[in-house]
């Protein structure tokens, strides 16, 4: 009776990895090629004067996705619709359009850097692996449903390790290290504020928004609940579960930010190399300084992210346009019941993969495009902030007033380190 009793108690650890999902998926896709590119800068270019970053981001960055995770779960409806309550069409559509173009870019540079690496690994021309890598992953997209999908994701989490792996094949000096993480060293020139401005908008994406949200109502569909009273409102305990979920995937997210910054400040800053041209020259700078695998675990986490990446940024800007013109949208929905919201997910793949073939520097496109991130993201989290807040909107479970004033916190730094970048 008693070992019945005990065997039938819930295992702690399945139970907490029984939890994670959008939060996680969120967080990880957060690390994209764009993620890691940006951050080899910020390592390569200032050693490890921004290392503070990770972790001083980590709780504004939890704070920000849990609000927009909040708003989907109590609302039933994407990020679109609820600014839509808010505010006027045109204003989204512009925001939709921005998003789709960030995204498009993003797309290209990603699939770019993913096929440097892949050529890096085998010798075959990079532009067919372009190729591949769009049509493969717009097609398993479209192809699959939600749940299969989110399952996938959640295991590419994993490649993210890669990063963290690195740092202890090269054995720093970790009392510096310590030094530097935990004693910010603030900007002092144009430089380094465009660093800690890519660096913030990489880390708080607008297109994460989007994504965020619209999976918190697929997570509805998916439980049977189909029709908007359903999806409206949370239960206490699936609130606490999500904020489990957000803190753990924007922890995972930051903690292996914090080792690419790491990684790339003790093996190029230290050397001099500090013009960054594509991830190539990332990696083959790793092979001879910190060995055959810290490169090849660089390569390898370059691909797997963009696999977890990219269906997330297409899918964002599909959300986005979707609600702005109230069409039928959703991962679980088949082809001809959503040819709309597909349509604007194929578009922006097919676009991607054609970025390649104008011989765009993939770095710098990454590099350029978290910068506009980091000055386009205050302004949507203005939005985020007024819908979050409203008890009516919000079914009578508005955000705390903790949340609402980190993310405020966050919002004023973000304008302020984007107006400092401008001025200096």
């Amino acid at each position: 009776m008693t070992n019945e009793h005990a065997s039938s108690k819930p295992n702690p650890v399945r139970r907490f990895f029984s939890l994670l999902g959008p939060g996680l998926i969120t967080g990880a896709a957060d690390d994209d090629p764009s993620g890691v590119v940006t951050y080899s800068i910020a390592g390569a270019q200032m050693g490890t004067a921004m290392l503070w970053t990770a972790f001083g981001t980590w709780p504004f960055m939890a704070c920000v996705q849990f609000m927009y995770a909040r708003i989907g779960m109590v609302t039933g409806m994407g990020l679109g619709y609820s600014l839509r309550r808010k505010g006027p069409r045109w204003l989204l559509f512009g925001g939709a359009l921005g998003l789709l173009a960030a995204n498009t870019i993003n797309i290209g540079s990603d699939l770019s850097a993913m096929a440097d690496s892949a050529e890096m690994l085998t010798g075959i021309n990079s532009h067919i692996y372009v190729v591949i890598f769009g049509i493969g992953m717009g097609y398993a997209t479209i192809r699959f449903r939600y749940h299969q999908i989110a399952m996938v994701m959640k295991w590419l989490a994993a490649v993210l390790l890669a990063y963290v792996i690195n740092v202890f094949i090269i054995h720093p000096d970790w009392s510096s290290v310590l030094h530097d993480t935990f004693i910010p060293s603030w900007p002092s020139d144009h430089n380094a504020w465009q660093n800690l401005v890519a660096i913030l908008g990489t880390t708080i994406s607008p297109y994460l928004f989007f994504w965020q949200t619209s999976q918190e109502v697929e997570e509805q569909k998916a439980m049977g609940r189909r029709l908007l009273r359903e999806q409206q409102s949370a239960t206490r305990k699936e609130i606490s579960e999500r904020k489990i979920d957000v803190g753990f995937g924007t922890f995972i997210s930051n903690f292996v930010m914090y080792f690419i910054i790491l990684t790339t400040a003790l093996v190029l800053h230290s050397h001099g190399i500090t013009d960054i041209v594509t991830s190539r020259d990332v990696a083959e700078a790793l092979r001879p300084l910190a060995g055959t695998l810290a490169y090849l675990l660089y390569t390898v986490g370059i691909i797997g992210v963009g696999f977890l990446a990219i269906p997330t940024l297409a899918g964002s800007a599909a959300y986005a346009f979707a609600e702005t013109f109230s069409w039928k949208e959703g991962l679980d929905e088949p082809f001809r019941g959503a040819i709309p919201f597909y349509t604007v997910l194929i578009f922006s793949m097919l676009l991607g993969v054609g970025l390649d073939f104008f011989n765009i520097n993939p770095v710098k496109a990454l590099y350029w495009t978290a910068i506009v991130n980091g000055v386009l993201a205050p302004f949507l989290l203005v939005g985020i902030l007024i819908v979050a807040s409203d008890r009516k909107l919000m079914q009578a479970q508005p955000s705390s007033w903790v949340s609402l004033a980190a993310v405020a916190v966050i919002t004023i730094v973000m304008f302020g380190a984007a107006a400092a970048m401008f001025v200096l």
